[in-house]
Formats: C-alpha cells, structure tokens, sequence
C-alpha cells in the first residue's frame, strides 16, 4: 500500500533542532501571550547563512536537502547554494511555495505576508491542493514568512485555526529579505520556482519524478526592494534546474524549451528595474519571467535530455555588483 508522508511530522525534528540551537543559529526565540512560537530569523538579531539553510529545509517540509558549495560557473559570485528533493512536487509546491496570502488590519498598521511552508497542507486553503489531492494531518505545524515584523495575535490566532492545531503547536519563523538568512530562503526557491512555472505550463505534475537545482547566493542589501530584486536575480540569470519526468520526448522537449526566464517578455534587466517600471505592483509583471536562467529535463524513460536556457553573467554583474 502507497503511503503519503506527512510533511508536517517529518519537519519537526528540523524546527526542534532550530528552536533549541537558536544562539548556535543566531536566531531568536520567544513566545506570543497565545503560546505560540516565533523564531526572529534576522529582524532583531543577525540569522545567518546557516539559519537561512535549515529554513530553507523547513519550508521542504523536510523533503529535501540544501547545502552550499563554491562553483567556478558565476563569475565573481562563487557562493552557490544547490538544492535537491526526491519527491518535488510536494516538496516545493505542498510545502515551499509562498501561496498562502495573510493580511490584518489596514492602514499603518497593516500586516500582509505571504506564508510558505508545512502549515499550508494543514490548512489548504488553495485550490493548488486540489489539484495535488493532498491533505496533511499533524497536531503541530510551521510557518515562515518573509517580513520585518511579528503578525498581529489575531492573525497568528487564525492561522492556527484554520490548521486545526492550537497556537501552543504553531511556530512562525520570520526571515526579512535584508538578512542572510532571508535572502538565502529565497534562493533556496530556485527549484521550487521552476516547479510552480512547469504547472503554469500545464505539464502534468505527476510525472516529474525527482529534480534538483543551484543558484549563486546574492550578496545582501539593506533597501527591501534592492534585496529582494537580488534574490530573484541569483535564480533569473544563474539558476539551474534539472528535472527527471516521466512521458515522452516530446512533451519534455516542450518542457525544456518553455521553462528558462529569458523566454519572458519582461526578461533583459534586473527584477528591481523591472519592479520600478512597473510601479512596484509585483502582479503587472509576467508570471512566466518567474523561472531559472538554465533548465536540463531529463526523460527517464528514453534517456534523452533536453538543454535549454544559459547563464548571463552580465546581468547578474548588473545586478550583485550595483
């Protein structure tokens, strides 16, 4: 009999190691008045690259593996942080993926975030579930969100709601795009970002089998938009994915072929530009610009693989070195 794992139960010797280690990882711990746990990955304290690896693996849903080498391939930026899952689609986009919108108050005193990792298959409130057919069940769950500040009681209330656990089982791991650890969370993504890009094309996720990537780490940038421009910019022109798919040739072919980020209208200049051009309204900008620089999709029934993409150095330069 087939048995699904559970996302939620396997990261929990991740979060555990995280928590308990926190001056080892230089990262802060506390607790909300409702029981909940926060981890300050860089806001108050200085979270950094190993932090942001660990994270990086929470938001796997502890399916995958994340470490960093040196790469002689991205000119003066050889700092490369190479990702691998064997089992991509739920670890990218049952877990990973940033899908889950939270938004509280308005005004000043908004808060929005975009919230990734486990608690989204205990919660599954999009419809990309559906379509996974997956559900997870665990009495206790994490979440990581990209901001500089702590969510509002209410909200961090909700999120345990609607995962079903109560707020003592809730931990929410809090990484600014300025930190390192931030920034490298985010790099971490460059699989994950060729998986969500491969189900926009319609390609049938059951069949990608096993898949693995690389993206030089960016240097940080305390201006959020520059950050953040960077980050996008290490998976845009220096990314590199290898996906294995079942199927035909043909169909991986295509796969190959419509996957690299230079086959976007909006591809040519740093995602900062193009952020700016587009009145920082981050949905004006072309979804399929959202992908890795170089892409290698292998057919694991035939053997054949199929090339596509290229590093551009150049504009990495533009971007890292500006």
């Amino acid at each position: 009999m087939k048995t699904i794992p559970s996302v939620n139960q396997l990261v929990q010797p991740l979060v555990r190691e995280l928590v308990e280690n926190a001056d080892k990882f230089r990262v802060q711990v506390s607790a909300l008045d409702n029981g909940c746990t926060i981890v300050d990955g860089g806001i108050e304290v200085d979270g950094g690259l190993e932090a942001g690896r660990l994270i990086a693996e929470i938001c796997l849903g502890g399916m995958g593996t994340v470490t960093l080498t040196h790469s002689p391939y991205v000119g003066r930026w050889p700092l490369t942080l190479n990702v691998h899952t064997g089992n991509p689609v739920l670890a990218c986009l049952g877990s990973q993926y940033a899908g889950w919108s939270l938004a509280h108050g308005k005004g000043k005193d908004s808060f929005y975030a975009l919230g990734s990792g486990p608690a989204r298959a205990l919660c599954v409130k999009e419809a990309l579930f559906g379509e996974l057919a997956y559900k997870d069940e665990c009495g206790e769950t994490v979440l990581v969100m990209e901001v500089d500040k702590v969510p509002p009681l209410e909200l961090v209330e909700k999120i345990a709601s609607d995962c079903g656990v109560p707020t003592s089982g809730l931990t929410i791991i809090l990484t600014p795009t300025r930190s390192l650890a931030g920034s490298l969370q985010v790099v971490a993504r460059v699989l994950e970002v060729a998986m969500h890009k491969a189900h926009e094309l319609h390609f049938p996720l059951e069949d990608i089998v096993d898949g693995s990537g690389s993206a030089p780490l960016c240097p940080p940038a305390p201006d959020f938009v520059k950050a953040m421009g960077r980050t996008n910019d290490a998976i845009l022109f220096a990314g590199q994915v290898h996906l294995f798919v079942r199927g035909s040739d043909e169909a991986a072919e295509k796969l190959a072929a419509e996957l690299p980020s230079s086959v976007s209208k909006d591809y040519g200049k740093p995602f900062a530009d193009i952020f700016k051009e587009y009145e920082y309204d981050f949905f004006k900008i072309d979804p399929m610009l959202f992908s890795p620089a170089s892409v290698i999709v292998s057919a694991v029934e035939s053997g054949r693989s199929f090339h596509a993409g290229g590093l551009d150095i150049e504009l990495l330069e533009k971007s890292f070195g500006g």
